[in-house]
């Protein structure tokens, strides 16, 4: 239950890399600041079934790398409370002429009052929504060619989307696989031309145009994809590749908050101090407008976003804001 609204230093929002490395480095600080998680700690993390682009580990599996970070937090004393976020409320107080802003985190299960907020919440990967899709996740089903590219060498692979993000992607991973086959469910590709450019002269990449997913095929392994035309959707066909990487949009999760944000969602936050749109609250991985999403990212924006955190809630206290 919450406890009424005893005054924290800082909440962190988010159990993921860059929640819990956040939460390492404000209480290392000094702070008296607890983590609030929907779910479970790991984030989108836990759905890699193995990372090996994290640096101390050649091989990994995400659940298992995640477990570390919960470990080392709870090493320090850090308290994971698993509690959804509602809202953020932002106050306002007079004191001695001054006027200082605080912030009340809204739960199911109470209210929580800062001084400061660090919105670690990430993002989720837009799904197909078609059947064995969640049953394949991670194996065979992928939302990250960085991540997961590597599993795939010389093997063939399906990309479904047409924007900037499935463009880049598929041109990354001819690097690495025997070929890609970007399916678009329009007749022409949404990236920017010299993306397109690129993918039409690449000799690893086809296209099969106007057609959607239907299924995600396979008994106790991964088989392929159907895919079926959008103007006639009884012409199905089945793809037998060896992976499949989906790239229609990621969801970022931001709804309970307020405060400047992308057409998609992100939120946007200063480049040096990662404080959003709103005094005192900073916000750190998926969830904010950044141009790559990883592990180490998320971790770098932690660190940044608890170390600049520490600084406004001693100035706070100082009253030097």
């Amino acid at each position: 239950m919450g406890e009424g609204l005893r005054m924290q230093d800082v909440i962190i929002i988010g159990g993921g890399a860059a929640g819990l490395t956040a939460a390492i480095y404000a209480v290392r600080a000094g702070m008296d600041v607890f983590v609030l998680e929907k779910m479970g700690v790991g984030g989108q993390i836990i759905l890699t079934d193995t990372v090996e682009n994290y640096p101390g580990f050649s091989h990994i599996s995400g659940p298992d790398l995640m477990d570390k970070f919960e470990e080392h937090v709870k090493k320090f004393g850090v308290e994971i409370r698993y509690e959804e976020v509602k809202k953020i409320k932002t106050n306002a107080r007079t004191e001695k002429t001054t006027e200082k802003t605080t912030h009340t985190v809204v739960t199911e299960e109470g209210d929580y009052e800062t001084i400061a907020v660090i919105v670690a919440t990430g993002s989720q990967p837009r799904k197909l929504r078609v059947p064995g899709e969640d049953k394949f996740i991670g194996r065979g089903v992928s939302y990250c060619a960085v991540c997961d590219g590597p599993f795939f060498k010389d093997k063939e692979v399906a990309v479904i989307g047409g924007g900037d993000a499935a463009i880049k992607e598929s041109i990354y991973l001819t690097q690495i696989v025997k070929k890609v086959t970007v399916v678009h469910r329009r007749d022409q590709l949404r990236a920017e031309k010299i993306l397109q450019d690129q993918a039409f002269d690449n000799p690893k990449m086809d296209f099969i145009w106007d057609h959607m997913v239907e299924s995600v095929d396979g008994g106790d392994s991964f088989e392929g994809i159907t895919v079926q035309n959008v103007q006639n959707p009884q012409a199905k066909m089945r793809m037998s590749v060896d992976g499949v990487f989906v790239y229609i949009g990621h969801i970022p999760n931001t709804k309970f908050i307020d405060g400047e944000k992308t057409t998609a969602g992100t939120l946007l936050t200063n480049p040096c101090t990662l404080e959003t749109s709103i005094r005192g609250i900073f916000a750190a991985g998926d969830c904010r407008d950044t141009c790559l999403r990883q592990i180490a990212t998320c971790v770098g924006d932690g660190a940044l976003a608890a170390f600049n955190a520490g600084e406004y809630v001693e100035k706070y206290k100082s009253g030097h804001l």
